[in-house]
C-alpha cells in the first residue's frame, strides 16, 4: 500500500492546509499519517503549559482518527522547532519507519519560522532516508525507494513580504469542506481562543476563505488546496508526480506560461 505522510508544525496546521488532500489520498488507497512536530504549548492565554499540551495532543489524536490517519506524537515545543542535528535525527527516524511515497509539508518560506523549519526538516529527513551513515534517533535502518515531496501553500497564500504565492497543483476539496470544518473544530482549545479574540467561528471561516481563494485561482473549483512539487533530485524520478496521478479527477495543474519571443526594437 502506498503511504502519505503529512508533516506540519502545530496541531491544526494539517487541518488548515492539507487535510482535504490527505483525505483524497486515503480514498485513493493510500495509508495516511498525521504528524505535527510541535505540541501547541503556546497556543493559549488560558491554560498552563502542561494542560494545553495535553489538550492539544488529545485534539490532534481526535482529528487524526476522524481522518483515518495514523497519529504520531509531537517532538518539540512551539517556537522550538529548529533545524539542528538532534531534531533532524528524530524526524528522519519517523521518515524511515513510515517509508512514505508522498510527503506533504509546509511551504519553503512561510510567515513564521516554525513552519519554515518544519519544511526544512521534512525535506532533509526525506533526503537522508537511504543513507546508512546518517544516524537517526531512535536508530532506524535506511529505506530504499522513491519519495515525492509536496509543499502546501504558505498561510494566507502569501510570503512574509506579502507577495501572492500561486500553487502549481490544486486539489478540489469542495465536497470535503464540511468535513474539513468538523476536523478543524475538533481543535476546541484553538477555536475557543480565537473566538475570544476574533469573533465567533473566525477560525473555521478563515480556513474556508483560504480554500475559497485557491478555488478562485483554479477558475474551476469552488474550494481547493494548493501544492508545489519539490525538485526531484535526490528524491524521485523527474517525471514522478504521484499526487497528481492518485487524484487525477480531483486535480488541476497550472500550466507554465510559454516564453514570449523578444520584441524587435522600434
Amino acid at each position: 500500500m502506498p503511504t502519505a505522510l503529512a508533516i506540519a508544525a502545530h496541531p491544526d496546521d494539517i487541518e488548515f492546509l492539507m487535510a482535504g488532500t490527505l483525505a483524497r489520498l486515503r480514498a485513493a488507497g493510500y495509508e495516511t499519517h498525521y504528524w505535527n512536530l510541535a505540541n501547541g504549548c503556546c497556543g493559549t492565554t488560558q491554560y498552563d503549559v502542561q494542560t494545553i499540551t495535553r489538550l492539544r495532543r488529545e485534539e490532534g489524536m481526535a482529528a487524526a482518527a476522524a481522518m483515518g490517519a495514523v497519529f504520531h506524537d509531537s517532538i518539540c515545543d512551539d517556537l522550538s522547532i529548529f533545524f539542528d542535528q538532534a531534531t533532524l535525527a528524530r524526524v528522519a527516524a519517523v521518515i524511515r519507519e513510515v517509508a512514505p511515497t508522498i510527503v506533504l509539508t509546509h511551504a519553503p518560506v512561510d510567515y513564521m519560522e516554525d513552519h519554515t523549519n518544519t519544511c526544512r526538516l521534512a525535506v532533509t529527513a526525506a533526503f537522508t532516508r537511504g543513507m546508512p551513515n546518517f544516524a537517526t534517533n531512535p536508530p532506524r535502518p535506511p529505506v530504499a525507494g522513491k519519495v515525492t515531496v509536496y509543499h502546501a501553500q504558505p498561510y494566507s497564500h502569501r510570503d512574509p513580504l506579502g507577495n501572492l504565492v500561486e500553487p502549481k497543483l490544486m486539489v478540489d476539496v469542495t465536497s470535503l469542506m464540511e468535513q474539513k470544518r468538523q476536523w478543524l473544530a475538533l481543535h476546541v482549545s484553538q477555536k475557543a481562543w480565537l473566538d475570544e479574540s476574533q469573533g465567533l467561528d473566525s477560525y473555521l471561516d478563515t480556513m474556508t476563505n483560504l480554500d475559497a481563494e485557491v478555488g478562485r485561482m483554479s477558475c474551476v473549483f469552488e474550494y481547493a488546496e494548493g501544492w508545489r512539487r519539490h525538485m526531484h533530485m535526490g528524491f524521485c524520478d523527474p517525471s514522478d508526480d504521484p499526487l497528481r496521478e492518485a487524484l487525477a479527477e480531483h486535480v488541476l495543474v497550472a500550466d507554465s506560461p510559454s516564453p514570449q519571443p523578444p520584441q524587435a526594437e522600434v
